[in-house]
């Protein structure tokens, strides 16, 4: 495929609310414009979410509209909900008339379900990417009119026209693998000799109270195993953590607020504990990391819960529930950091998800779509399931 040499295309890139959709998106966005430098790239955000940070950040324009969540349940928030939709709405179709995008990638989130509705009325083309293994209602409804799918998972002909449908996986970090040179440094990094196996537990940058609690109420009982831990707490609960661990004199669990450097510690785990967000899991996958997953019981639609069963069906993980961490969790990452041929194994699984190419893939149908529009409801070309 070529591009018009004298064109100066013009792309809209909407998701965000969480870091699951934002890094994606400019993952995409970044590795478009290597592919054409002189592309122009609006993102569309929600207002208040961080996106509107992260994405100017990274060097791009955004636009934040006035959507957000409909709540689960009963709430009150869920009155202004319909306003701040039509609001969305409204202003999505202004910014879209007064860009004139070329084509409307969506990544999740509250802001990409208006951005896309309004291009796909247009005739614009677009392109979905979706991380996880079950889809948002957005992204199902509006499938049959999308010109393309990227996906993470095999079986997503379940919830999408199969024609359209790209296995690429997910785009990760490319600087989170590191060679075999380097160990030495991620060992002094963390102060970690190398002679126990390391275990890194970590719920996300803001860490996660489940895990926080079910590891601050076993510490005693993990100082007295021959493993080294390295500790992602997030802000809130970190000095009680550090505080807990000083107290007691555990020298083989290190307490950190963030991971700054996520690849040293990548580097050195044997096993990883965390929730199943769709991003962390495809960077598990990428680095062939056994995995004891958590997911998140409020995540939407219950979605974190279906991407680890994916993985646990597949031998790549275990699942410990949210419920039954604090009773089971220390226990069980204690006992298979133990059994090295199990985690041979669940290596070998999760690595069979890795798709170290998944943004150039995506990026390329990005670029196929803006060079044959007329063919954006064309069938995309699949992969080989997993």
């Amino acid at each position: 495929m070529s591009v018009q040499k004298n064109k100066t295309y013009r792309i809209i890139l909407s998701g965000g609310g969480t870091g699951g959709h934002i890094f994606p998106a400019i993952a995409i966005a970044n590795e478009i414009k290597t592919m054409i430098p002189s592309v122009d790239i609006l993102f569309v955000g929600a207002l208040g979410k961080m996106e509107m940070d992260k994405v100017p950040h990274a060097g791009y324009k955004i636009v934040g509209l006035p959507v957000s969540a409909f709540h689960r349940g009963l709430s009150a928030k869920n009155l202004l909900f319909p306003f701040r939709l039509l609001a969305s709405m409204i202003k999505a179709s202004r910014v879209v008339n007064d860009f004139k995008p070329d084509l409307v990638i969506g990544t999740g989130g509250f802001a990409s379900g208006p951005v896309l509705r309004v291009a796909t009325r247009k005739g614009i083309p677009t392109l979905i990417q979706e991380q996880n293994s079950f889809p948002g209602v957005t992204n199902r409804l509006l499938a049959k009119k999308i010109g393309a799918i990227c996906v993470a998972y095999p079986d997503m002909d379940r919830w999408f026209p199969a024609e359209k449908i790209k296995i690429t996986g997910n785009p990760v970090r490319k600087d989170l693998r590191i060679p075999e040179s380097r160990i030495a440094e991620a060992k002094a990094c963390f102060n970690i000799s190398g002679k126990n196996p390391v275990i890194l537990v970590f719920g996300g940058s803001q860490g996660a109270r489940t895990l926080n609690q079910s590891l601050y109420a076993n510490i005693r009982q993990i100082s007295q195993a021959p493993v080294d831990i390295i500790w992602q707490t997030g802000t809130t609960f970190y000095q009680t953590a550090k505080e807990e661990v000083e107290m007691q004199g555990v020298e083989n669990i290190r307490v950190m607020e963030f991971i700054h450097e996520m690849n040293f510690a990548y580097a050195l785990a044997s096993l990883v504990v965390s929730r199943s967000g769709a991003i962390t899991l495809s960077e598990l996958a990428l680095l062939g990391k056994p995995a004891i997953l958590v997911p998140l019981p409020s995540a939407a639609e219950n979605h974190q819960a279906k991407n680890a069963q994916t993985y646990v069906d597949h031998g790549a993980a275990l699942l410990v529930t949210d419920q039954e961490a604090h009773a089971q969790l220390v226990t069980a990452m204690l006992l298979l950091i133990t059994d090295a041929p199990r985690l041979t194994d669940m290596a070998a699984n999760m690595i069979r998800f890795a798709k170290p190419d998944a943004v150039t893939e995506i990026a390329q149908v990005a670029l196929n779509l803006l060079c044959h529009p007329d063919e954006s409801r064309d069938p995309v070309p699949n992969h080989e399931s997993i």
